[in-house]
């Protein structure tokens, strides 16, 4: 029963953002052809809301109501990574706190929890059988890079959805998971190269400059995490847009995306003896997704 409950909260964060997997880069040491070049948020949401209409047409079928959970705005769904760059962005939404405030509340009232929880015992297990099997669907495991195992039950509504977007929802989650798992193998040796960290020291002088001590954007970004509970209040909001639109500027000036663009897909192609066929096949899936998307659902706004 709980395990239903668990995934109606994964269909609903679904729709809300992007993810890792956005973050993810697919074409490291070649030039990115259209089948294979990673995908923007406004196509990675569009995959997201086709699974969200699937799941509630294959609900429907099976005698339920099933909500789809409120679609943001694509500037509101745009997903950071480590760098922000776009400074008019963080003027609007600094580092999107009062995003995630509203993404929180959206999870916290989604209806189709309030109507799982009126239903009786009887109907109850039923809904949860038709949503993802809960405990009695299929096992499915991958070993991820860095060492250990993640596994997931894949049946009901949910896999189909998967299977109707990816085709074999297990061939889809060894691909996922591994290249969203490579970043802690690439990550680290990024952030020591030599000339990222060379770009990271232009960027604390230049935020220094504007009135801020940090050694690197993700010490700004922990400053504002700590106070996001509170960035319904006008200063502390303030305060966000300030310091994002400082890190921002300071980024561009610094070209710290397109250098850390760069030895990321230095470090990756590294990594392609080993991954490279993982990672092609994440790619290959996610365009396929994305074609069957379009066919659902219409693009965000």
């Amino acid at each position: 029963m709980r395990k239903a409950v668990i995934s109606l909260l994964l269909v609903s964060a679904v729709i809300t953002g992007c993810d890792s997997a956005r973050n993810t880069p697919t074409t490291a040491g070649r030039a990115p052809a259209e089948g294979s070049r990673q995908l923007t948020d406004a196509e990675q949401l569009r995959i997201s809301d086709a699974q969200q209409r699937l799941i509630g047409a294959c609900m429907r079928r099976h005698g339920f109501d099933f909500w789809e959970a409120e679609r943001h705005t694509l500037a509101e769904s745009r997903t950071l990574g480590y760098v922000l760059d776009d400074v008019d962005w963080a003027r609007t939404y600094g580092y999107g706190s009062r995003i995630h405030a509203k993404e929180a509340a959206a999870r916290a009232s989604n209806p189709n929890l309030a109507y799982r929880k009126g239903l009786s015992d009887q109907r109850r297990e039923a809904y949860d059988d038709a949503l993802d099997e809960g405990f009695d669907a299929p096992m499915i495991t991958v070993e991820i890079p860095g060492g250990g195992t993640l596994g997931k039950r894949t049946g009901g509504c949910v896999a189909e959805s998967e299977k109707k977007l990816y085709g074999d929802p297990r061939e889809w989650f060894r691909a996922e998971k591994i290249a969203g798992h490579l970043r802690s193998l690439y990550v680290p040796r990024v952030l020591a190269d030599r000339r990222f960290s060379a770009a990271q020291k232009a960027w604390s002088r230049c935020m220094k400059l504007a009135g801020y001590d940090y050694k690197d954007p993700g010490a700004s970004r922990q400053w504002a995490a700590a106070r996001s509970e509170r960035a319904s209040e006008p200063e502390v909001f303030t305060a966000e847009r300030e310091l994002a639109v400082a890190d921002a500027t300071c980024a561009r000036k610094a070209d710290l995306r397109s250098i850390g663009e760069e030895r990321e897909n230095h470090y990756l192609t590294r990594l392609r003896d080993r991954y490279g066929k993982a990672l092609d096949t994440y790619a290959r899936l996610q365009h396929q997704a994305l074609e069957r998307a379009r066919k659902i659902v219409g693009p965000r706004a």
